[in-house]
């Protein structure tokens, strides 16, 4: 995991362009760090191998803080300069977040280019809930963490095999990431 994250984080700090990760990249990098904490705290606190295991996460968490961050300016940048979003290249939780920041900066240039053309700011929020409320029946094939719906519901985790009914947005997500498949309910 250490050499996965060390070839994203180079990746994303020398090129301009957003590089891509796994879907399940930062759910790995979590279970990483925690089984590094838990190994750390079982071993005697004056061996070798603390003094490594320390370094190592010392530099995974830099690392990692650098990888969130150069991540998060290249995204803002594509979605405002109104550039389409590059799902394939997200993880699931990037995806799941840029959704609702894609959708308010289409809405907000939207409102600015018919407030300049001197037309009355329409927003259609009740449109967009009502379209939230919809859901779909998927059937898991992997493993997903506990994830937030564009509902605003917790929904998860998920094993392979799983089947539930999740909001539209959301299962079309999955499905495109090869994460589960729709289930027709009859």
């Amino acid at each position: 995991m250490y050499n996965e994250l060390y070839a994203a984080w180079r990746r994303e700090i020398e090129e301009a362009s957003l590089g891509g990760l796994p879907p399940d990249f930062y759910n790995r990098i979590a279970d990483y760090l925690r089984r590094l904490n838990e190994e750390n705290n079982i071993l005697d606190k004056k061996s070798i191998k603390v003094n490594l295991l320390e370094h190592e996460s010392q530099n995974v968490n830099r690392m990692l803080k650098e990888l969130l961050r150069a991540r998060y300016k290249k995204l803002v940048r594509t979605i405002t300069q109104n550039q389409k979003m590059p799902s394939d290249l997200l993880t699931f939780e990037e995806a799941e977040m840029c959704k609702s920041f894609v959708a308010f900066s289409d809405a907000y240039q939207t409102f600015a280019k018919n407030l300049m053309q001197g037309q009355a700011a329409k927003i259609e929020a009740k449109v967009e809930a009502q379209a939230s409320h919809k859901r779909v029946a998927l059937r898991f094939i992997k493993n997903i963490p506990t994830i937030i719906g564009s509902d605003m519901k917790t929904y998860g985790p998920y094993v392979a095999e799983d089947v539930a009914s999740l909001p539209v947005e959301n299962a079309k997500m999955l499905v495109k990431q090869g994460l589960a498949v729709s289930v027709e309910v009859s």
